[in-house]
């Protein structure tokens, strides 16, 4: 490792640099919707502009390695890529380059690079959190046991739910498949009052952080390069988050690209476990 710790801030707001003139260079939804032709290690047809997003990020990385910094990297096109690993002490980089790419490829405001920096192999082990929401520019930052900030400004970790009529007031719901949505829709009418689908679980996470949304829950099992940075910055803002499918609610694994498990969150323990009640009939 280097005389001096890797400057994973710096890294990622330069990768979003680059990434936003990619962005501007292809403003049109047809532009956006061109396809390398390829699947990335998720699964997922891969997008020039998502294969843009990872090529900046990993700029960053392969810089870092040459500076003697050493860490596996965890990314939802290239899947793992070893940049020196040492498993006595292994430190995971996760990334989704572009979190809600279909948002990005229609134009639609919410889509984020997320990056989160971890020393062992869980949610609960990450030290870093990174998400850019590239629509409002949102700058979301998290370390652990620093708390968290939105630009540059610390998140307030007292910001307390909302509720109208018992019920959450707005809950955030991702991997809104109208299928899924039908089968957990009575489970979720009677937590929450009002449902919004932003259509990026990160940027939905990031919203709990802030105590815009009350809470959120996946309706599916989600990957964690979707949601390892900003579920770090959800509990460094006094919020909660819990992995549903996990025998420990933060024990989801960062280096399975494969969706493990549906994520929740919530400003407060109470709300957390009404949300863990919904059913995520699309996790099969």
């Amino acid at each position: 490792m280097g005389a001096l710790a890797p400057d994973w801030l710096g890294a990622a707001r330069a990768a979003c640099d680059e990434l936003r003139g990619a962005l501007a260079a292809a403003p049109t939804t047809v532009e956006r919707a061109r396809e390398t032709g390829t699947r990335g290690e998720g699964g997922d047809r891969t997008l020039e502009i998502d294969a843009a997003a990872e090529a900046a990020v990993f700029r960053r990385l392969e810089a870092l390695y040459s500076d003697g910094h050493r860490f596996a990297a965890v990314s939802e096109e290239r899947g793992r890529i070893d940049f020196g690993f040492d498993a006595a002490d292994p430190v995971y980089v996760v990334i989704d380059p572009l979190d809600g790419s279909r948002n990005a490829k229609r134009g639609l405001p919410h889509y984020a690079l997320s990056l989160a920096v971890a020393r062992g192999g869980t949610m609960a082990d990450v030290d870093f959190g990174f998400v850019h929401d590239f629509g409002p520019g949102e700058e979301w930052v998290a370390r652990r046991g620093s708390g968290a900030s939105l630009n540059g400004v610390a998140l307030d970790a007292d910001v307390p739910e909302r509720r109208v009529r018992g019920r959450l007031e707005l809950v955030g719901i991702e991997s809104a498949d109208p299928r899924w949505l039908l089968d957990s829709g009575r489970s979720l009418a009677e937590v929450a009052h009002r449902l919004r689908g932003v259509g990026a679980i990160a940027v939905s996470l990031c919203q709990v952080a802030a105590g815009r949304l009350d809470g959120m829950v996946t309706l599916r099992r989600c990957r964690a390069v979707d949601v390892a940075a900003a579920q770090l910055i959800v509990r460094e803002a006094g919020g909660r988050v819990a992995f549903t499918r996990c025998a420990d609610p933060l024990g989801a694994p960062l280096a399975v690209l494969e969706p493990v498990s549906p994520v929740v969150a919530a400003r407060s323990s109470e709300g957390l476990a009404e949300l863990a009640r919904v059913p995520a009939n699309g996790w099969r």
